[in-house]
């Protein structure tokens, strides 16, 4: 049988993969090589699943699936793989976009950006082919999750008609239910931003409300386990409600958690969002402007009109923030605000250089939002941000990035790192020297905690 040359080379680097890990027992392989090891196979994978990727529109063309028996080229595509429909699909559309993203696909067959990043991206630059470039320098610095969001971002900058958009959207609502190969049953939702705030934000404050009582008796889980439980006591509390002997429905709670409504003032008055304009939930993603004026009347959202990330400059002479300032780092930060990382239960942190104990004063711009492990790696072992503005990386007291770098002199020896641990709790976290009585910084963890207004 003819093989073409590429077939030729593909066949040749298959049987020498096989031969290069035949026999592989991963703890025959020193520690030192195993991360070089791990690195050039991920590569390999990425190179191979890009050219799959790219075959998928040559295989649909070729109407083999037809002959095989198979009702599409994605059920085709799905059977040999052994992905589920759904992926199969979506690499099909991949495959199409693909044609007219040069850049991405050079750096998908380079190994550059990985099946999942190439997807995001493509889903994105097809609707917005300028925001191509910069998707991509984003993959090389962010995780998936940001990718995701900011290819988000790029996708509504492009619609004309985010109305219609919002509309399709509503249209194809859906909750989905299947039960996982552990047994487990799993719902999932997908629909428009502004009815997933409402659910969330009642889901949020139920989770608070089961985690203080919980943690009373001294039982702490995760926060997706509150959640759960959440949904289920939401579930209950409706059945009760419809239940009860006046005929009348109980008034259901209030939500207390903080969800931002970020929204430019120009966009407000103008109706639609252009440029860099923003008008999103924060942590949800963005909603047409139409949508947000109907929201301003909403007790679950609190509305913070600026002009991009510009924010009002508080100041306090307590350690932990005002409620202003929880607003304002809830905008400027939804996350927490070290690169890569986008934990969303986070707790106020004093920069470094600007420590309460030193300071005596609480400032906006002195503070930063970061998670449990990263306030940790502070506060008990000298890390901190390198200089900059906005998510960047944390690095140890040796790193030369390190701020202490910038001020001490030549030579000095590096910040001693706190080698005891204490109780994870808001008290791990005040500096031992802290006057008896004075308030440690509070975690602001939106998605466990309530947040009331001011």
């Amino acid at each position: 049988m003819f093989r073409s040359a590429i077939e030729e080379r593909v066949a040749a680097a298959e049987a020498a993969l096989r031969l290069a890990v035949e026999g592989l027992d991963p703890d025959d392989i020193p520690a030192r090589e195993a991360g070089r090891l791990f690195d050039g196979l991920e590569r390999i994978v990425r190179s191979a699943s890009a050219a799959r990727t790219l075959l998928a529109r040559r295989v649909e063309a070729s109407m083999e699936w037809k002959r095989l028996g198979y009702g599409s080229a994605a059920e085709h595509l799905a059977a040999k793989s052994g992905k589920g429909l759904g992926a199969a699909k979506a690499d099909l559309e991949t495959s199409n976009a693909l044609v007219e993203l040069g850049a991405t696909r050079q750096s998908m067959l380079e190994g550059l950006v990985s099946p999942e990043q190439g997807s995001v991206i493509v889903g994105a630059a097809k609707h917005n082919p300028a925001a191509e470039a910069g998707l991509l320098q984003t993959a090389k610095k962010a995780n998936l999750q940001e990718l995701s969001e900011a290819a988000a971002k790029a996708r509504a900058a492009a619609d004309r008609d985010p109305e219609a958009t919002h509309a399709r959207l509503h249209a194809d609502r859906r909750a989905t239910r299947f039960t996982d190969p552990d047994g487990a049953r799993v719902h999932k939702l997908r629909g428009p931003v502004d009815l997933a705030s409402i659910f969330e934000a009642e889901l949020d404050r139920l989770a608070d409300e089961i985690f203080r009582a919980r943690g009373k008796a001294g039982t702490i889980e995760c926060r997706d386990a509150y959640a759960y439980d959440a949904a289920i006591e939401m579930a209950r509390r409706s059945a009760r409600a419809d239940h009860v002997g006046t005929g009348e429905r109980a008034k259901p709670p209030r939500p207390q958690h903080l969800a931002l409504l970020r929204l430019d003032i120009e966009a407000l008055w103008r109706g639609y969002a252009e440029g860099d304009e923003l008008c999103e939930v924060t942590g949800l993603g963005p909603i047409p402007v139409a949508v947000a004026r109907r929201l301003l009347g909403d007790a679950v959202l609190k509305l913070i009109l600026t002009r991009g990330d510009a924010v009002a400059h508080v100041t306090s002479l307590t350690r932990g923030p005002t409620q202003a300032m929880r607003y304002a780092l809830l905008w400027s930060s939804p996350t927490c605000i070290v690169e890569g990382c986008t934990r969303t239960i986070v707790e106020h942190d004093h920069v470094w250089g600007a420590e309460y104990k030193d300071t005596r004063h609480t400032k906006l711009g002195e503070l930063e939002r970061k998670c449990h492990t990263h306030h940790d790696l502070h506060t008990l072992h000298g890390w901190a941000m390198v200089a900059g503005a906005g998510k960047r990386p944390m690095v140890p007291a040796e790193d030369p990035r390190h701020p202490r770098h910038a001020t001490d002199p030549p030579g000095s020896p590096p910040a001693e790192a706190h080698t005891s641990r204490r109780p994870p709790s808001a008290e791990a976290h005040a500096p031992p020297d802290r006057p008896p009585g004075d308030p440690p910084c509070a975690p602001d963890r939106p998605d466990l905690f309530s947040d009331p207004a001011a």
